[in-house]
């Protein structure tokens, strides 16, 4: 099951995602509206995400290597484009 991003950096987010683990599930949660007034939130939106991403790449790794591993396919947007981003990464069957 995916849940499909609405804006164009979440969509990136996820073509990035399913390019480098191959999810057999991947949401992109837009979270920017709950950061209002907060820093990072340009107003614009598309600053604040939550990815929940089940894939057998995170068989047999630890939390911190699958964080690292999203981190990784997402490399310049965490620099560039997102300001917070909260990982939910389990492998099937979790």
């Amino acid at each position: 099951m995916t849940q499909l991003p609405t804006g164009p950096v979440a969509a990136e987010i996820a073509r990035r995602l399913t390019a480098a683990l191959l999810p057999t599930r991947l949401a992109v949660i837009d979270d920017s509206e709950k950061h209002r007034g907060h820093a990072g939130h340009d107003g614009a939106g598309e600053s604040h995400f939550t990815v929940e991403v089940e894939s057998p790449a995170f068989i047999g790794q630890n939390r911190v290597a699958r964080q690292r591993a999203v981190n990784h396919a997402l490399g310049d947007l965490l620099r560039d484009k997102v300001h917070a981003l909260a990982i939910k990464a389990t492998a099937p069957g979790e």
